[in-house]
């Protein structure tokens, strides 16, 4: 997810455990291929995160090869064409999921960089631009034959953004119309729910974005499952260190401002559900330095704390609005194993 899943991000749900492929954000060739610094900066990688995909974006043919070129030669492992992002001024400039109305300009592009790469290429992409022009078995197939090797479908169109529900039957038709690996994504923010659509769809592996914020652990959740085992529970304690410890990362990556709003936003998620997790968002939202984030923090979950010891429940139905941000899906699984 743009503004989301970057480097300190990602190296914090890698630690949490599960977790198979780690995608970047998704990078313009545009800037990447003209040196611009923050993109760059958007393929930095540990190698912890092994194995770990570059996901660029862009409309132009010879820009896409250059950006897959630079991506292999940092080290990444696997190159991701995003055909997904919904974002207008991505779409404007060709790019995301403008392309799916420009078939034989993707054909072009996937095949100059397949050319150019000996790592593996991936796709990510919607449905279709829109419920009058669902392309995406089409697009599926065409990709299969350009050499793509693995294609993952998020069940929206473009015009829906992340409204309503993702279409999982869409997803499966993908499934039965290529011979390469087919991972399916949108709305997974549950083990149950995620389990289900991986069986309904007969997909190779289901892929979590957003649901990551929400829980860390969802991917160490679903290999327990996976494996046989119950599913890893945090206890109040530990979800309160993840918070602290993806401060801590933040103000040692970035300016203090900056890393008070990644708090902010992680935080909007993260205690979703959680009891007093509205009130506790809001007082966030408004604290000004990182003394007052920290202070925050430790008044919530001592009593949140004390509540559960209480017997009271830590868990309640929250529908408040969170803060929002721009942001374009990202993958997260393949097969068994799960992709941020």
């Amino acid at each position: 997810m743009a503004g989301v899943t970057d480097y300190t991000f990602r190296r914090l749900i890698k630690r949490r455990g599960g977790v198979g492929l780690v995608v970047s954000e998704f990078i313009s060739v545009e800037g990447l291929t003209r040196n611009n610094p923050k993109s760059k900066r958007q393929m930095r990688f540990d190698e912890d995160e092994r194995p770990f995909a570059v996901q660029i974006f862009g409309g132009r043919p010879e820009r896409m090869a250059m950006g897959a070129e630079m991506a292999e030669e940092v080290g990444a492992d696997i190159l991701d064409v995003n055909c997904g992002c919904p974002a207008p001024k991505v779409v404007k400039n060709g790019g995301g999921s403008g392309l799916l109305r420009e078939p034989q300009l993707l054909e072009t592009i996937l095949k100059e960089i397949k050319k150019s790469i000996s790592i593996p290429l991936t796709l990510k992409l919607r449905i279709g631009y829109s419920d009058s022009s669902i392309n995406v078995v089409e697009i599926a197939k065409m990709a299969e034959q350009c050499g793509v090797e693995h294609i993952q479908v998020h069940g929206r169109t473009r015009e829906q953004g992340y409204k309503g529900l993702a279409d999982w039957d869409w997803i499966r038709r993908v499934k039965e119309s290529v011979r390469v690996p087919v991972s399916g994504n949108g709305d997974i923010t549950t083990l149950e729910y995620g389990l289900r659509k991986w069986r309904e769809s007969g997909v190779d592996g289901i892929l979590i974005g957003r649901g990551a914020m929400q829980n860390p652990w969802i991917f160490r959740q679903f290999a327990d499952l996976i494996a046989g085992s119950e599913p890893y529970q945090p206890d109040i304690a530990e979800k309160k260190a993840v918070l602290l410890e993806f401060f801590a990362m933040c103000r040692e990556e970035m300016p203090e401002l900056i890393a008070l709003g990644k708090m902010k936003q992680l935080a909007g998620q993260f205690t979703k559900g959680l009891v007093g997790g509205a009130q506790f968002r809001q007082t966030l939202y408004h604290s000004q330095s990182a003394d007052e984030i920290l202070d925050n923090i430790q008044t919530y979950f001592e009593t949140l704390g004390r509540r559960a010891t209480f017997g009271d429940g830590v868990v309640e139905a929250d529908a408040d609005a969170d803060l929002t941000f721009e942001t374009c899906e990202a993958p997260a699984a393949i097969g068994a194993t799960q992709r941020v």
